[in-house]
């Protein structure tokens, strides 16, 4: 194997080292304010106001407006442009979180959505985050799906869309880093640390530190071992 070439430049971590600073008291107050004398549903009609809003206040609203619907928000959340929530009650989104621009979180009534610490979620990506963990230092890459159901097999006469739907959680631990364009399947665990590959489809659990790609997803090496397990599925 030819050694790896030497990049170009190297750029700065910049989202994992950014300081976290407190939120300020009046975006708080705003968020319980509004909590207190809104209905949630007039509290989402209101974020129709601000969600294309490329300036630093049209942030601050959405990260207040966000707070003020879901169980927890944490400081320096940073809500971009054109993101949707649906069912953000359902939702715990600690400090430090990113979501790129037009990314959409779909929760569920009832389901259950916890966004760690430092958080990364890319632009147009899709969370099916009806029960769905992002465990601490997690990224998630531009137009990564993430999906918690599926049809259950139908008979064979009518639509696959008439066919009930089966939801299995998803959970990605700390560290893990989910490729551009990656689709993972309901049920999936991504171990800690393990880096999921451009445009791979990750239908079965992954383990700590593996490296995976392809269609079905399999495993490639292991960060920090020399020598790979070529070709082995994970999970297997």
């Amino acid at each position: 194997m030819s050694p790896r070439p030497t990049p170009a430049s190297r750029l700065p971590a910049r989202h994992a080292r950014r300081p976290i600073a407190p939120d300020a008291e009046f975006e708080r107050g705003l968020a319980a304010h509004l909590r207190a004398t809104m209905t949630p549903k007039a509290i989402a009609e209101l974020w129709s106001r601000f969600v294309d809003g490329a300036s630093d206040f049209d942030a601050r609203m959405r990260r207040a407006l966000l707070r003020a619907l879901a169980v927890r928000v944490g400081d320096g959340v940073r809500v971009e442009a054109g993101v949707g929530f649906v069912h953000a009650e359902t939702f715990e989104v600690a400090d430090g979180v990113f979501i790129g621009a037009h990314a959409h979180l779909q929760g569920r009534s009832g389901g259950t959505c916890r966004i760690g610490t430092r958080v990364w979620i890319g632009p147009q990506a899709y969370l099916d985050a009806r029960d769905l963990v992002l465990e601490d230092d997690v990224a998630i890459g531009p137009g990564v799906r993430i999906l918690g159901s599926a049809h259950a097999g139908p008979p064979l006469d009518p639509p696959v869309i008439d066919a009930d739907v089966d939801a299995e959680p998803v959970r990605i631990e700390r560290g893990a880093d989910v490729g551009v364009n990656a689709v993972v399947m309901p049920g999936v665990t991504i171990g800690r640390g393990s880096v999921i590959g451009a445009a791979a489809v990750v239908t079965c659990d992954v383990p700590p530190l593996a490296i995976v790609a392809g269609v079905p997803a399999r495993i490639l090496r292991y960060r920090g071992r020399t020598r790979a397990r070529a070709g082995s599925t994970p999970g297997a």
